[in-house]
């Protein structure tokens, strides 16, 4: 089921493209996560391994410029979505990635349908989006833990305190 030893670029699929490969029916268990993944850190590297560990395949929804923008300001994000995806294609666990234009990936996940749904240990079960689609369908939706002390925000935050204290 894994495309790993795909290059990056074929592995940022279209919305039409990821349902095509990785639709229903399909084989093995698919995991979906998402994100923005802006100034990727060793809390997203460990966050993707553990989400990719909960099944034979990993499909990442990423979130648009304009998405993030809309969700954390316009002074985010720091990278384009191009960048990002082709950075998050680039890491072994990851099988695919879908850049998705809403606020949330609901619609995404709905029309996907993946095996095992999953968010950072900061949410709780019943807060994630999708949930009662994944489970409707009978997948589940896990928790992973975070590293603590890592983030983008608080990197960015470590970047514009250097830069006043100049």
């Amino acid at each position: 089921m894994t495309s790993v030893s795909r290059p990056p670029d074929e592995r940022v699929l279209s919305r039409a493209a990821l349902l095509e490969r990785w639709g229903r029916p399909r084989q093995g268990r698919l995991v979906f996560t998402n994100g923005v993944f802006d100034l990727l850190h060793a809390g997203h590297i460990e966050y993707l391994f553990a989400a990719r560990a909960l099944g034979d395949a990993l499909v990442v929804g990423l979130n648009s410029d304009a998405s993030v923008r809309r969700l954390k300001g316009p002074d985010r994000p720091v990278n384009p979505a191009e960048d990002r995806a082709l950075v998050l294609a680039g890491i072994g666990c990851v099988d695919a990635v879908c850049v998705f234009d809403e606020d949330t990936p609901r619609e995404l996940i709905a029309a996907l349908l993946p095996d095992v749904l999953v968010k950072g240990a900061d949410y709780r079960i019943e807060d994630v989006v999708g949930r009662a689609e994944v489970e409707a369908a009978g997948g589940t939706v896990r928790t992973v833990p975070l590293r603590p002390g890592r983030s983008t925000t608080s990197t960015i935050e470590r970047i514009l305190r250097t830069e006043r204290n100049r």
